[in-house]
């Protein structure tokens, strides 16, 4: 195997590093896709599929268009370790890209952009990153600093070596989220066609209170715990859980108080239209929630049909409205206001059909979870260690 060695970042470039375009909120609506701040900091791939603004590009603007594996670094950012955060094009698509972001074009004949992204995401580049970083009102890199830094060039067959091993696992990644959105969608869509589509004028209707029990377990001031893990309002998306803090019951929040049980629903009573909610499944007993959200325990229905019936766009719009009418500093919920949904109740066999179906999907997209966890970590633990010349790959 070659020797490594480091060059200066821009004798890797194929063309000079390029800001992008500035596009006012007036303009935007129409026209070519345009990658903003939003999309670097929430996407570390960048395609075809990500959701993204249009605005309108002219005929001498077309030369910020990006092409595929160009690398793109945030300029700014309100926190420091956010100054430089690097995303990679792998579309096809015209897309643009806005004055806040770098854009960087390697030379595939010398370097491989994939192993240089992967390389910025590693605590290694990310170190080096740092040393360019300036703060004033905010952080920030110059293109100038970015363009001298000192990246590692392995041979380009040991490169394409190293991104192959990392690339199939986030492909892995990828493929089982993908999987989990098309799990989760299946369950919505047969929710919406058999409870709203096909339901029956003689379904009665009833309050959901009369069904479920909220806010039922609180963690008392004696508890035996002298650690905890916590999940507040802000960590929790659409049934996504971004991540638990683990605190010593010292530290923690006056809030960490209600307690969870498998297929709870937790729903966040402040600012309900931020669809800050999901279902607990299978937690740890040291698992505590914040006091902004209301757990709901099922108890005459099936757990998945309570979830889908208080997450579908028309109820969380009447939930936000309800909300909205509140006295309180902030828009937010009262338990009793979930516990006065009313709803038209199915058939039980009808419900059972669907608890089964929808169950089973969850049973899926938590073994999902798992598996997207354990690549995630064998990826992390290989990044640096491949970055830094400490491991290497056989190279064919």
């Amino acid at each position: 195997m070659g020797e490594w060695k480091d060059v200066p970042f821009h004798e890797l470039f194929k063309a000079p590093l390029r800001n992008g375009l500035n596009k006012p909120s007036r303009v935007r609506g129409s026209g070519l896709p345009m990658v903003n701040m939003n999309e670097i900091f929430k996407y570390d791939f960048i395609d075809d599929t990500t959701p993204m603004e249009l605005v309108p590009v002219t005929e001498n603007e077309l030369n910020t268009l990006l092409v595929r594996n160009d690398l793109l670094f945030a300029r700014q950012s309100l926190i420091e370790s956010g100054a430089g955060k690097i995303s990679i094009y792998r579309g096809d698509s015209e897309v643009v890209f806005e004055s806040h972001l770098i854009r960087c074009r390697i030379d595939e004949s010398l370097a491989s952009a994939l192993f240089l992204y992967y390389f910025f995401k590693s605590p290694v580049g990310r170190g080096l990153m740092s040393t360019i970083v300036y703060q004033t009102a905010a952080a920030g890199i110059r293109g100038s600093d970015l363009m001298n830094l000192e990246v590692p060039k392995p041979p380009i067959a040991e490169q394409r070596a190293i991104v192959s091993v990392l690339s199939s696992l986030d492909a892995k990644i990828d493929l089982l989220h993908r999987q989990n959105k098309t799990l989760e969608a299946m369950a919505e869509t047969l929710f919406r066609q058999w409870f709203v589509e096909e339901a029956e004028e003689g379904w009665v209707e009833v309050r959901l209170g009369a069904h479920v029990g909220t806010n039922e377990r609180s963690l008392k001031k004696d508890s035996p715990l002298s650690c905890i893990k916590y999940l507040d309002t802000g960590s929790i998306t659409k049934g996504h859980i971004e991540g638990l803090e683990e605190l010593a019951m010292k530290d923690a929040p006056s809030r960490a108080r209600r307690l969870v049980q498998h297929n709870d629903i937790v729903y966040s009573t402040v600012r309900p239209s931020h669809c800050h909610y999901g279902m607990i499944k299978d937690p740890p007993a040291d698992l505590v929630v914040s006091t902004g959200f209301c757990v709901v325990t099922a108890k005459t229905l099936g757990p998945h049909f309570v979830y889908y019936l208080l997450t579908t766009p028309d109820m969380t719009e009447f939930l936000h409205s309800v909300a909205e009418g509140s006295t309180s500093t902030y828009p937010s919920l009262k338990p009793s206001d979930i516990e006065a949904v009313e709803f038209q109740l199915p058939p039980k066999k009808r419900m059972e059909e669907f608890e089964a179906i929808a169950a089973a999907n969850w049973d899926k997209i938590s073994n999902n979870y798992r598996q997207i966890k354990s690549f995630t970590a064998l990826r992390d633990t290989l990044l640096p260690k491949l970055m830094s010349g400490e491991v290497r790959v056989e190279v064919q």
